[in-house]
């Protein structure tokens, strides 16, 4: 079942705020095709608009590039460098929303996804965690979303070859997200 409303949504209308402290950007990508490196970023954000109906609700989001962190100085370093992420042209990844459906606890949101001057659609898988109230009086929701991009297809296509049909980093980059979002203040 597919709802078109969001009068089934345990959420109200208005403009929700990321709580970026209880939030995370983050990435997996094989190395050597022997183990996957993990990664996130520090800095970013993020608006979920609710609207009267799946149509007029939304999600936008900003991740700064530079913010990258994969425990590795050296890694982090040539990652911000124009080999993978041209921060000096695009400082930052974004995403904006061009569809929500699901119902229930599992959603799919489809979307523009920027990174490096190419934008392409991607979809996340979501999960909608729960809501609650919160001990200073607000009312918060929580999501959680993966998807696997293709970082060729973003321009990220810096390769080092290894073997006969190897290369040192894998073309496919999981991406996961835990987003939590505080409720609209009301009157």
């Amino acid at each position: 079942m597919s709802i078109t409303d969001t009068s089934a949504l345990p959420i109200a209308a208005g403009t929700w705020t990321l709580d970026p402290t209880h939030s995370a950007v983050e990435f997996t990508v094989r190395h050597l095709g022997l183990s996957k490196v993990r990664g996130r970023f520090g800095s970013f954000d993020a608006s979920l608009i609710v609207g009267e109906t799946l149509d007029t609700t939304s999600v936008t989001a900003e991740v700064a590039l530079a913010s990258i962190d994969t425990n590795n100085e050296q890694r982090d370093g040539h990652l911000r460098s124009t080999d993978f992420f041209d921060l000096e042209s695009d400082p930052s990844m974004t995403f904006t929303s061009t569809a929500i459906s699901g119902a229930g606890a599992d959603w799919q949101l489809t979307g523009d996804l920027s990174i490096n001057g190419v934008t392409r659609s991607v979809a996340f898988d979501v999960e909608l965690n729960g809501t609650s109230g919160d001990p200073w009086g607000g009312f918060r929701v929580g999501f959680s979303a993966e998807t696997t991009i293709s970082r060729s297809e973003f321009g990220v296509d810096f390769e080092i070859p290894l073997g006969a049909d190897g290369v040192v980093i894998g073309d496919k980059v999981k991406v996961a997200l835990e987003l939590q979002f505080v409720a609209p203040a009301t009157d």
